[in-house]
């Protein structure tokens, strides 16, 4: 009997090793079920993450479909689609943050959101303050809210529409655009508009300089949104553009539109990197 019992005996104190080290560095899965939340103040704001609250519009509502306070015009024909975000006022920035791309993500609510998603959104829009009722009442884009209002295609990938005003977070995140940046020129006369989309990188612009081949480097003014503007003769002649983004990189287009160019053309230049 004796003989049977002594492997065992031998194999006690690795066992006993074994279950004190598993107390001391237990094994933590990855998997979160739906009655538990992977979310953690501490853990957010570590990586980035700030809080928010998001709304949507419905499809049949067209509001950031086409035009929005950044200009861009019709989204889809834009290359933005329902990727979007209208901000509100402690966001937009008076416009200058439109181009720039958020992921966002639903926390909090075990109900309505949607465990492990998120999307990434430009800011292609405005949500203006209603002053008529309080921050924390009917006011969602009032001081100081961060709010994002997004298409509901957009909203339904992070969490189930019933949710309505939701709980988010958010980051700024570098944007990949296709192509070249684009300059739509629009005005009249020697009042040149350009307005500037598809911006990889930081994706919102903070200057603009514009040459033609008869002129030096005249810096633009921002007129709405990314719509910049200057009063100088550029016709009939090729006109480049240097854009800077937000984090200080620039890039020159030379020569993007030819001496030919026309007012309600569209120009694609370099692109930043993403």
């Amino acid at each position: 009997m004796a003989s049977l019992f002594t492997p065992i005996l031998h194999l006690i104190p690795s066992l006993l090793l074994t279950l004190t080290l598993l107390q001391l560095h237990p094994v933590h899965s990855h998997y979160y079920s739906s009655t538990s939340s992977p979310y953690s103040p501490a853990a957010a704001a570590q990586s980035g993450w700030k809080p928010a609250r998001a709304t949507y519009y419905a499809a049949a509502d067209p509001r950031d479909a086409v035009g929005g306070a950044c200009g861009y015009g019709d989204l889809e024909k834009s290359g933005y689609g329902k990727a979007t975000a209208g901000l509100s006022t402690v966001l937009f920035e008076k416009g200058q943050i439109c181009g720039a791309c958020y992921e966002v993500r639903c926390v909090e609510d075990l109900r309505w959101c949607i465990p492990g998603t998120s999307i990434i959104v430009t800011a292609t829009n405005f949500c203006a303050p209603n002053y008529g009722f309080e921050p924390d009442g009917g006011g969602k884009c009032n001081p100081p809210n961060a709010h994002f209002v997004l298409p509901i295609e957009a909203f339904e990938k992070i969490a189930i529409w019933k949710a309505s005003n939701m709980p988010i977070q958010y980051r700024r995140i570098k944007c990949r655009k296709e192509g070249g940046v684009r300059f739509t020129i629009g005005g009249a006369g020697i009042f040149l508009s350009v307005l500037i989309s598809n911006v990889a990188g930081a994706g919102d612009v903070t200057a603009v300089k514009i040459k033609g081949s008869r002129t030096g480097w005249l810096p633009m003014g921002r007129n709405w949104g990314q719509n910049w503007h200057i009063n100088a003769d550029m016709k009939n002649q090729p006109i480049s553009f240097e854009v800077t983004s937000s984090d200080g990189l620039t890039i020159t287009s030379y020569n993007v539109a030819s001496k030919n160019w026309s007012f309600g053309q569209t120009f694609e230049g370099k692109q930043f990197e993403s």
